[in-house]
């Protein structure tokens, strides 16, 4: 039985920790999900050019309304954020869900450090009373590039 010395125990480790590595199976930006604020949430009707792709109903006209949804984003990791998607609820002026069983409802490509603006486009059923409701919002992305 052949018996393990200290000096072979490190060179095995080290030897393992290698192969893992090289394999791929670390991915150093996978691991570096980073948590971004956001606040001053508002959203306002689509430009007539981006709601003219809104779904048509029979003659009736449109069945979907349009909105940006704007804010700001506060990245104090003191990196670049990339991919980061946007988590939240939103409710129509009754309390119900305009997207139902959905709380990412959007993406941000790039947040850089410090407080910066963002926007994304939502679409909600016109039978939806409005003022909408924003609640619970956040983003997390990547400190490096992801491959999609």
């Amino acid at each position: 039985m052949k018996r393990f010395t200290p000096l072979r125990t490190v060179v095995t480790i080290a030897f393992c920790c290698l192969l893992w590595v090289a394999s791929g199976l670390y991915s150093p930006n996978a691991l570096a999900l980073t948590q971004v604020k956001l606040r001053d949430l508002s959203y306002h009707e689509c430009p007539a050019d981006l709601a003219g792709g809104t779904i048509s109903g029979g003659g009736s006209g449109a069945t979907i309304n349009c909105f940006i949804v704007t804010g700001k984003a506060e990245n104090t990791s003191g990196k670049p954020v990339v991919n980061a998607d946007i988590f939240g609820r939103i409710f129509d002026a009754n309390d119900n869900p305009v997207m139902q069983n959905r709380t990412r409802v959007g993406s941000i490509e790039e947040i850089p450090p410090g407080t910066s603006d963002f926007e994304f486009q939502i679409s909600v059923p016109v039978n939806q009373p409005t003022p909408l409701q924003l609640k619970q919002f956040k983003a997390s992305g990547f400190s490096g590039k992801v491959r999609r």
